[in-house]
């Protein structure tokens, strides 16, 4: 009877997909900056509005009560009953320990929970940015992709012009003249409101003319550029017809570079929903810090500043996952390795 010599043989794991290692990847990496970012803005947040002017408790004791009815009574019981007597770094640490257990507590000035009324006010503000974005690549890339088949003609000219006016343009003015064209003069489209359908086409075309002009930039150079590649050309030589060539590369190859900028203009957009609510009193996110920095409401504006910051890197994250999937290049290097 012999022994056997041969080696034991061991249980390997089976191989991580590629995609979901990257998947993975990408959002264990934007959690961590989620939790800094929301350290950061927290404190950055508590900090100023501790020194802006004014009395804290008086202006809170105005929002809830109004001016005319704001006494020193009035406001020392305000600040007694919220603890703004107590020292700054306990009402901090106070604020943080809430936000651990995902706590954001109530307002201020109308006493409602801050996560039911940041819910309704995010919503409306999703609501308004995913119009806007769409309304944006619409048009840019229609408009970029024409101008990229005829590069140097009149409408690749009119797309320059256009770029630099959306662009020099700032959203307050534009929603100003597109109030007094729709709503004054032609009285076609409300100016301010919520809740029925054309309410929201003018703040979303507002935030879209910009970003429109700027896709439409990034489209057609994008696309002029990779029509002269060697791959495209080889692609043609090897029969196939035009449209097989312009979707199967010349508009996945843009659609990287398209994406990859949608992310770098988000800060545009979330700087102008800001602006934009309030011109059109939009009840979204913005609306609701503006208001919530006036009255002093120090649980709202920290708790609307972060869903700002908190959209960034969510829509960051689908740039980058997005970006993934179109390009697989990356991933399968990484496989490789």
């Amino acid at each position: 009877m012999t022994l056997s010599t041969a080696e034991p043989r061991t249980l390997s794991r089976p191989a991580v997909p590629p995609a979901v290692a990257t998947t993975a990847r990408v959002l264990g990496r934007r959690a961590l900056q989620a939790a800094g970012v929301v350290l950061v803005v927290s404190t950055a947040c508590f900090a100023i509005v501790q020194n802006l002017p004014g009395d804290i408790a008086f202006r809170i004791a105005a929002g809830r009560y109004g001016y005319d009815q704001v006494t020193a009574a009035s406001a020392d019981s305000v600040r007694a009953e919220l603890g703004l007597d107590q020292p700054v770094w306990l009402q901090l640490m106070d604020w943080l320990a809430g936000l651990v257990s995902f706590d954001l507590g109530n307002s201020l000035v109308t006493g409602a929970s801050v996560a039911g009324e940041l819910g309704l006010h995010l919503a409306s503000s999703l609501q308004l940015a995913a119009a806007a974005l769409v309304l944006a690549l619409i048009v840019g890339t229609t408009v970029g992709a024409l101008a990229a088949a005829r590069p140097g003609g009149l409408l690749d000219r009119l797309t320059t012009v256009w770029v630099s006016a959306a662009r020099a343009l700032p959203p307050f003015l534009l929603g100003l003249l597109l109030i007094l064209l729709f709503s004054v003069h032609l009285g076609v489209l409300p100016a301010a409101g919520h809740g029925e359908a054309n309410n929201i086409v003018l703040p979303a075309a507002t935030l879209a003319v910009g970003l429109s002009g700027l896709f439409a930039r990034v489209t057609r150079d994008a696309m002029a550029q990779i029509r002269q590649s060697d791959y495209v050309r080889f692609a043609a030589t090897k029969g196939l017809g035009g449209w097989l060539v312009f979707l199967r590369h010349i508009c996945r190859n843009t659609g990287v570079t398209l994406i990859a900028y949608v992310g770098v203009q988000v800060l545009v957009l979330i700087e102008g929903v800001v602006v934009v609510e309030s011109l059109f009193a939009w009840p979204g996110l913005g609306h609701a810090l503006v208001h919530a920095i006036f009255w002093r409401d120090i649980p709202m504006i920290q708790a609307a500043a972060l869903a700002l910051a908190l959209m960034v890197v969510a829509m960051n994250t689908l740039v980058d996952l997005a970006t993934a999937a179109v390009d697989p290049r990356p991933r399968h290097k990484e496989a490789v390795l």
